[in-house]
């Protein structure tokens, strides 16, 4: 079931959920808006011309930084990884489901491909999988409302929590990641 506003309250209360830094104004009816970092990731496409999902993939991307006055541009069919500003957690108790805002939709900028999932145990900022599909450029803004978080209560605690313990691939990140699939390979 997922929380309402007086829910997700309740369990900030109880640190079931963590959000930092955190503001009560983005708390929504039953989600709370997150906003975007200032990092990215970028493919090189004139040094690369394939992805094998079974080597890393690291190097074949670029770090761009943005600030308040410099917007990253993402433009017509583009693909790009950056984060969200807040670092968001949940307990064993609890899931989270990361989806865009409304508004940034009718740009035509996807937020995430698929990993929009908040594992229990986790506490991260949140991979972006931004694609543009519009036939124009898109700006995107340091800090700038990207998406809201609503979260669920699971039938019961989990027994093994999402960790580095289990070798989980992106436990507690701070900065985007390129993909970890070729782990699954090793």
């Amino acid at each position: 079931m997922i929380l309402s506003d007086k829910d997700i309250k309740r369990a900030l209360l109880n640190r079931d959920i963590t959000i930092t830094p955190f503001n009560k104004k983005y708390i929504q009816p039953a989600s709370i808006d997150l906003h975007i970092d200032k990092h990215f990731l970028v493919y090189n496409t004139n040094k690369n011309y394939v992805i094998d999902p079974k080597k890393p993939i690291d190097m074949m991307m670029e770090k761009i930084t943005i600030d308040k006055n410099k917007p990253f541009v993402l433009h017509p069919g583009e693909f790009a990884l950056g984060l969200i500003y807040e670092t968001t957690g949940v307990s064993s108790s609890y899931v989270g489901r990361l989806e865009g805002k409304s508004s940034v939709g009718r740009m035509g900028l996807l937020i995430h491909v698929t990993a929009g999932f908040l594992d229990p145990g986790n506490s991260l900022k949140m991979t972006l999988e931004l694609h543009n599909t519009a036939n124009l450029p898109i700006l995107i803004y340091y800090k700038m409302p990207i998406a809201q978080m609503a979260f669920e209560k699971i039938s019961s605690p989990c027994e093994n929590p999402y960790s580095k313990k289990r070798n989980n691939k992106y436990v507690g990140d701070i900065m985007p990641i390129a993909s970890q699939m070729w782990k699954n390979f090793a």
